[in-house]
Formats: structure tokens, C-alpha cells, sequence
């Protein structure tokens, strides 16, 4: 049997690119629509931008990366990271990561990633864990990147150029796990109801979409958060009897979402020069929970939130006890 883990990413890799239908489905394989793509976001889709940051959030050490054929690279991950994915279904190679001081002479023109670990939405999200890349900062690393790219290209080419990249942006897990979420750190959730929260980061993040369309990005893909109330950081808190999903947190978590939704159809109104598109994860997530065992032979010990894999790499012990 495959790999369940593959298998799992490829179902979910096929509802992103049916959510991508606009500009992407029916021809999701080295698609000649996108000659790049740049990433915004955090530690889902980072690649080893936090390795170059004073921060404690870091994945360049093993077991992160133990699928991957680099090895711990930064990918908060196992393997390859979803953005990874994706540019492998466009025919596009691995984006390199903008703070990477190796990756200063490789060739920008297919795209660069500007994710980052801990980083929200917000500028003070993540602040506890050190440097990181907000949002804002991640657009201003864009321009930089764009300045680059000007010395390559004419300006009519740089604006055809940016007509046919792809930007792939992924926030807003830290401006909840790691701001509104911890009440002794930091005092929005004082500050704010869980729908005023929601509206403020909707208004960040429009702002700074805004910013990047006025770069000359056309094309943006913006995934919503995925079900934090199910994560082991979330249930280990005791807020939900055991194995059992924090639904306070979920519903903050739709709230976002839907207003995100909606965002996303405000932003197809405002520019028809463009193309948005919102991508469900929450559901695709919660679909793989609930239903675990279609996704292969997974042994799911609901109590502890611990999945076992049945068929896994080889040597995986063995590099595991090498750490």
C-alpha cells in the first residue's frame, strides 16, 4: 500500500487545486500560466527562512526532515512542505528562502519564500519566540526580491512577469497559538471579543494584500486556518474532556475563516484585474480526523491524539536514535 501520509497530501493537494479552478484546474502539471510562485506565511510552509533569525522557533534538526532528501532543512515537517507540493504539481522548483545567505546567487526568477516560523497576521504575534518575519515584513521582503528581479527584466516584461506568478500566502495559525491564545503573554484576548480579534486581522491582512497586488501580483491563493482546537498544543490544555476537539477555539478559528471567505469576494469585486481564490483547509482538515482510516492504515489512540503509521520509510528507527 502507498504511503499514507502521501496519500492524505495528494487528496488534499486535489481539492487545493479544484479550489484553484480560476487559474489552475485542468492543468495542474507544469502549468505554462505561472512562471513563479512566492510564498507568505508561517512555520506550515517555512523552509528554513527561521534558521537565519534569532529565534527558538527553528526545524534544522532531525527528526524534521527525515523524509525529505536534504534532510532537516528548516521544513517544520517530516518531508516536503505543501507549498513544496504544489510547485512540483506546476512544474516549478523548490522556492528558495529569502533569508538564506547560500541561496544568494540562485536564480529568483521561479519565486522566493518569505515564510517564517512563529509569524502572524499581526506585528507582535510570535514575539515570545524571537525574530521573525510578520506579514508585513514578508511583503517589504517582496519588494526587495522585486528590486532584484528588475535588474533581470524590462519594466513592460516585469509587468507581464508578475501577471503570471502565483502567490500562495498561509497566516493566521500564530496570531491565535501564539497571541490571542495566551492570555499571560500577550493582552488581546483582553482587549478584544473573539469577532472584533478576527475583524482586526482581516484588516491587516487585507492591507497588506492590497500592498502586493499594487507590486503587480494578479494571481493569490489564501488558505484558511486549519481546526487549532484539534491539535495536541490545544488538547493537552485541558479545556475539552480527552480526545476531544477545544470548540471554543474552533469557533474562533470560523470566525476568522469565514471573514476570509468573504474578504476573498470583496477582493475579486474591488480588482477584476485579478484572480482570488480561498482555499478550505479547516474542512480538508477536519475530514482527515474524522475520517483517519480512509486516508490508510492509520491506528488513531484518540486518547493521546497518537497516530501510528503503519508503513513508514525505512531506517526511520534508526534515524530517530541517531538524534
Amino acid at each position: 500500500m502507498a504511503n499514507p501520509s502521501l496519500r492524505w497530501m495528494a487528496w488534499f493537494l486535489s481539492i487545493t487545486a479544484c479550489s484553484l479552478h480560476g487559474f489552475l484546474c485542468g492543468s495542474v502539471v507544469a502549468d505554462p500560466r505561472f512562471l513563479a510562485m512566492f510564498v507568505f506565511g508561517d512555520s506550515v510552509i517555512d523552509n528554513g527562512n527561521n534558521n537565519f533569525l534569532n529565534s527558538v522557533a527553528k526545524a534544522n534538526y532531525m527528526p524534521y526532515g527525515i523524509d525529505f532528501e536534504q534532510g532537516p532543512t528548516g521544513r517544520f515537517c517530516n518531508g516536503r512542505t505543501f507549498v513544496d507540493y504544489i510547485a512540483e504539481m506546476l512544474g516549478l522548483p523548490y522556492t528558495p528562502a529569502f533569508a538564506n545567505p547560500l541561496e544568494a546567487g540562485r536564480d529568483i526568477i521561479h519565486g522566493v519564500n518569505f515564510a517564517s516560523a512563529s509569524a502572524g497576521i499581526l506585528e507582535e504575534t510570535g514575539q515570545v519566540l524571537g525574530d521573525r518575519y510578520s506579514l508585513k515584513r514578508q511583503v517589504q521582503n517582496f519588494q526587495i526580491t522585486l528590486t532584484q528581479l528588475r535588474e533581470q527584466m524590462t519594466e513592460t516584461e516585469m509587468k507581464d512577469y508578475l501577471t503570471n506568478v502565483l502567490a500562495v500566502m498561509i497566516l493566521g495559525s500564530n496570531d491565535y497559538l501564539n497571541n490571542y491564545l495566551l492570555p499571560t503573554l500577550y493582552p488581546s484576548s483582553n482587549l478584544y471579543r473573539p469577532e472584533d480579534y478576527a475583524d482586526i486581522l482581516i484588516s491587516e491582512y487585507n492591507r497588506q494584500i492590497v500592498a502586493l497586488h499594487s507590486q503587480g501580483l494578479r494571481k493569490f491563493f489564501m488558505a484558511s486556518i486549519g481546526p487549532l482546537g484539534c491539535i495536541p498544543n490545544q488538547l493537552a490544555s485541558g479545556a475539552s474532556p480527552p480526545g476531544k476537539c477545544v470548540t471554543a477555539v474552533n469557533n474562533m478559528v470560523l470566525m476568522f475563516n469565514t471573514r476570509l471567505a468573504t474578504l476573498v469576494d470583496q477582493l475579486n469585486s474591488n480588482h477584476p484585474d485579478a484572480k482570488f481564490v480561498y482555499g478550505n483547509s479547516y474542512d480538508a482538515s477536519m475530514d482527515i480526523l474524522i475520517n483517519a482510516s480512509s486516508y490508510g492504515k492509520i491506528w488513531h489512540q484518540i486518547s493521546s491524539t497518537l497516530h501510528e503509521i503503519k508503513h513508514t520509510c525505512i531506517n526511520r528507527l534508526h534515524s530517530i536514535i541517531r538524534v
